[in-house]
């Protein structure tokens, strides 16, 4: 079940609909969040498993909301740098990412996520580095 936070103030993006994005817990001290996501079988490559770009939106899904949580909105995070690395093949169905800030600096900051398939096994982790701007430069509503 979805919990209210920050990114309530903001529309839902419609690349975050599109992979099942439910933000399931956050912890606006530590700068972490707990997000499910909903792989389609139309995610999938030939062999059957979720393709790595889609696994690599997940995870960057997981880290920007991180730092949003972490600052109330104050900045948003742009990735200008993403490294991921892939684990296990992901099969189709439920996918929980973690997200979390591991460092904030005044116009950079450092982030990591992992994402685990149903039985809870790692499937791909990420670390990125952020640009963070204003909120208000970036998103007019």
């Amino acid at each position: 079940m979805a919990i209210a936070s920050v990114l309530d103030r903001f529309p839902s993006p419609p690349c975050a609909r599109h992979l099942g994005f439910e933000l399931l817990d956050a912890d606006p001290a530590a700068g972490e969040v707990r997000i499910a996501f909903a792989a389609r079988p139309e995610f999938c490559n030939p062999a059957g498993y979720v393709q790595g770009g889609f696994l690599a939106a997940m995870l960057d899904d997981c880290m920007g909301p991180a730092v949003m949580i972490l600052t109330d909105a104050a900045v948003f995070p742009t990735t200008i740098d993403l490294h991921v690395q892939f684990l296990a093949p992901a099969r189709p169905g439920a996918i929980v990412g973690v997200g979390r800030v591991v460092k904030l600096g005044k116009a950079v900051g450092f982030i990591e996520g992992i994402l685990t398939d149903g039985d809870g096994e790692p499937v791909a982790r990420a670390n990125a580095s952020v640009r963070l701007a204003p909120i208000e430069k970036v998103i007019t509503q």
